[in-house]
């Protein structure tokens, strides 16, 4: 098993610039989420670390060796598309030994090397099918296993459940993290789904514009976000963001009637504007006659509610309640949440002010 280390990685097309210096350390048997929004160049790493873009400056390890400039059928990887490229007049036997085979690699060992995969992948059933015959979460372990007869030191996953139903990617992504529990190499993983992120990673990184926005566990993400980008886009419902000022008190925000309260923050000076963060589980909602927020609807998914709360500064908020609530659209209503679950933000930047 093998690492994979970026160093001061650019990339160019002609005059645009779409990768600026990514700085990266992806541990030996590490689990590393690329998340971040279309166009954010996570893709785009995936494919440089694959060898199918070239890199226009920096350097790409993978264990102890530069691939920066290897051709990409000698790097030691192997990877899984959104689509599964799967050959339709051959069976799930031999689509997935084909690439073997193209190696000139001894029968016995193909089929060794298959039946392993297929066993770990519970495919043996369906080694006589061809793809035709399959489910789309059957085709995508069939491409899964594919990848896993090569052997490689590193495995690349480019968004590869997009294409599936609602309940066939819980499915796949449970199948997903215990292959890489059974299996302990190193696996890199592209999604725009923050879900997947969370729930798969051992590590996500966090991209916006071909820079890397924060590098952490789930938790060290969703727990201490360095700015307000990563905050919105790791969590969800995503947090919510009001505007805000800087009092004697602490703060004074406006779309919660206000309310001023004493953050944990080494706040500006008096008078400045900040942007102050709160997460939909950490809110208390309470219906209140004179409370400064109405409800506008309440979405009941049993076990829980999320209810969407309007303003008089026209700033939405989002409250995440526990069982089964009862909150009729146009209740009005005061919510509370503690100083320590406040995040604040610069209002220009968006950096986190701790």
């Amino acid at each position: 098993m093998s690492g994979v280390l970026l160093k001061d990685v650019v990339k160019r097309y002609g005059d645009i610039q779409v990768m600026h210096g990514v700085n990266l350390d992806i541990k030996p048997g590490e689990f590393c989420v690329f998340v971040g929004p279309s166009g954010c160049g996570k893709s785009t790493l995936l494919r440089m670390i694959a060898g199918l873009e070239e890199t226009t400056s920096g350097s790409i390890q993978i264990g102890q060796r530069d691939v920066t400039h290897v051709d990409a059928a000698d790097r030691g990887i192997a990877m899984v598309f959104q689509t599964y490229a799967l050959y339709p007049h051959m069976t799930v036997e031999e689509n997935m030994g084909f690439g073997l085979r193209m190696n000139k690699v001894p029968q016995e060992e193909i089929e060794a090397k298959v039946s392993n995969a297929a066993r770990i992948l519970k495919l043996e059933p369906y080694l006589k099918r061809k793809p035709k015959a399959l489910s789309g979460g059957q085709r995508q372990r069939v491409a899964i296993g594919r990848a896993i007869v090569r052997g490689p030191e590193v495995f690349l996953f480019d968004e590869p459940l997009s294409n599936l139903d609602a309940e066939l990617r819980v499915e796949m992504r449970v199948e997903i993290a215990k292959l890489h529990k059974q299996l302990g190499s190193t696996m890199i993983y592209v999604t725009h789904d923050q879900i997947e992120a969370m729930t798969l990673a051992d590590k996500i990184v966090v991209l916006r514009a071909g820079h890397i926005e924060q590098a952490g566990t789930p938790l060290e993400l969703y727990n201490d976000p360095d700015n307000q980008f990563v905050a919105g886009f790791i969590g969800s419902p995503a947090m919510n963001f009001l505007r805000a000022e800087v009092t004697e008190k602490g703060l004074k925000v406006p779309a919660l009637g206000g309310l001023e309260i004493k953050p944990i923050a080494q706040l500006p000076e008096v008078g400045t504007a900040v942007t102050v963060g709160l997460r939909p589980q950490a809110i208390s909602l309470e219906v209140a006659d004179s409370g400064p927020l109405e409800i506008e609807i309440s979405e009941e998914l049993g076990g829980l509610a999320y209810a969407y709360l309007s303003t008089a500064t026209d700033e939405r908020i989002v409250v995440e309640v526990p069982g089964q609530h009862q909150a009729p659209a146009g209740l009005r209503a005061r919510v509370t949440f503690g100083p320590q679950d406040l995040f604040v933000f610069d209002e220009t930047s968006g950096t986190r002010i701790r």
